[in-house]
């Protein structure tokens, strides 16, 4: 998809100079898949003080099971 975007060209020469992408449309495409990487661990993280874990669940034997 062709998307015109103004971007602030230092951001993007460091951008390619860092990530070591050939390119801008690389370096900026591995930008936006780090950056949803990064939201969706986030995301993650925050779950973990909200989950209800049971604690009756014995993990090392469901280790021997098998």
């Amino acid at each position: 998809m062709a998307t015109n975007l103004a971007l602030d060209p230092e951001l993007i020469d460091r951008a390619v100079a860092i990530s070591g992408e050939p390119t801008k449309k690389a370096a900026v495409t591995l930008a936006l898949k780090e950056f949803i990487a990064r939201r969706e661990q986030k995301r993650i993280v925050e779950l973990l003080g909200n989950l209800e874990w049971d604690k009756s669940f014995d993990h090392n034997a469901e280790r021997s099971r098998r």
